[in-house]
């Protein structure tokens, strides 16, 4: 039997329809929620790798224009029973080639990065940089292990630096206290500035 590969939306697709969601908190962690308050009214918030979407409706009813993005179509099923009223900020694609529209003031990071192959890493530094406006953040929760297996693939030390350098400077860093169970002890909140300067090749 071929090898199931995590950055295909087969693998995933499976792991909705049989239930096998052991990253899915059902709820919105108490500093992402804290996030959302502090924003400026109608930011424009990209997830990708959404999910069923919980993060999703969080920010939607905290008044923010989100964009909620997934390639697994049993996943967005989910989102749509989360989301109910909000369902149409869902979109089917592939974050890293997909139109977005407008620059992006937040993308939110909640299991994507972890969920993807460490050869993917840098093509999605270089796509968050791409679609953030300057001195738009990438914020949310960042996953550390020594493991080379996953998923989810955990961060090394230094490596979440090197990937998002020279694009960005983190500006908060803190532990997390209400994690679950896969995360808990080896993740940490964060939020990365897009540095003004920057220029895209």
């Amino acid at each position: 039997m071929p090898k199931e590969d995590p950055a295909g939306p087969a693998f995933w697709e499976k792991r909705y329809r049989e239930q096998i969601m052991p990253w899915d908190a059902g709820r919105v962690p108490d500093m992402a929620r804290t996030y959302m308050g502090t924003l400026a009214p109608h930011s424009r918030v990209l997830i990708p790798g959404c999910g069923t979407a919980h993060d999703a409706r969080a920010f939607a009813e905290a008044g923010h224009d989100v964009i909620a993005v997934d390639f697994s179509d049993a996943a967005l099923e989910a989102a749509r029973a989360v989301l109910g009223e909000w369902s149409d900020c869902l979109r089917l694609g592939d974050f890293f080639t997909m139109d977005l529209g407008a620059p992006i003031d937040v993308v939110y990071e909640r299991a994507f990065l972890c969920a993807l192959p460490r050869d993917a890493w840098p093509r999605y530094a270089r796509r968050v940089a791409e679609v953030l406006r300057p001195g738009g953040a990438l914020a949310g929760f960042f996953f550390w292990d020594e493991s080379e297996r996953g998923p989810p693939f955990g961060l090394k030390p230094g490596e979440l630096e090197s990937l998002l350098d020279p694009a960005f400077h983190r500006s908060v860093d803190a532990a997390v206290a209400d994690s679950i169970p896969i995360f808990k002890g080896k993740e940490r909140w964060q939020i990365w500035l897009r540095n003004p300067g920057y220029r895209p090749d």
